[in-house]
C-alpha cells in the first residue's frame, strides 16, 4: 500500500461523515467484518464508508493466497505490515474490507475472495452487481 493510501484510512472513533445506521447489501444492519485484523476504512472493524472513502472499502471478505498475490500485481501488497498506518499485513484466511472495484477486478481475472454479504455495506451494489457477490458468498441461508 502506498503511503498516501494509507493516509486516507486514519483510525477515527467519531461518527463518520455523512453516515447514520450503515446497512448491508440486504438494507439490514451492517455486521462487523473484523477486529482482528481490525479492518475497515475507519478501522472500526465495520466496512463503513462515507464521504472521505474514496475507494469503497465496502466488501468484507476472506482473501486468499491468490488475492494477495493479484492485488501485489496490482502495486497493492497487502501482505507487508505498515505499522505507522496501523496496518498489520495480511495473510491468507484473514477478513478484511476490501476496495469494491479491485475486488471486482480480481473476480474477473478469476481470483476474487469469498464474501461476507452481512458485513460487505450497501454501497458496494454502486461497484458490482448483488448477483455476482451472492456467487461469492460465505453466508447466505
Amino acid at each position: 500500500m502506498t503511503q498516501k493510501h494509507h493516509q486516507k484510512m486514519e483510525t477515527t472513533d467519531q461518527q463518520h461523515p455523512g453516515q447514520e445506521d450503515p446497512v448491508n447489501v440486504y438494507e439490514e444492519p451492517l455486521q462487523p467484518c473484523s477486529s482482528d485484523p481490525l479492518t475497515g476504512f475507519y478501522r472500526d472493524g465495520c466496512c463503513n464508508t462515507g464521504a472521505g472513502d474514496y475507494g469503497s472499502h465496502t466488501v468484507c471478505v476472506s482473501v486468499t493466497q491468490a488475492f494477495l498475490d493479484f492485488s501485489k500485481s496490482k502495486g497493492n501488497d497487502l501482505t507487508t505490515a505498515v505499522p505507522a498506518f496501523n496496518f498489520p499485513g495480511l495473510k491468507d484466511g484473514d477478513k478484511w474490507c476490501l476496495c469494491a472495484a479491485r475486488w471486482l477486478e480480481a473476480e474477473q481475472a478469476g481470483c476474487a475472495p469469498r464474501v461476507y454479504l452481512t458485513s460487505t455495506h450497501l454501497k458496494a451494489l454502486e461497484v458490482i452487481p448483488l448477483n455476482v457477490l451472492q456467487t461469492y458468498a460465505t453466508d447466505l441461508n
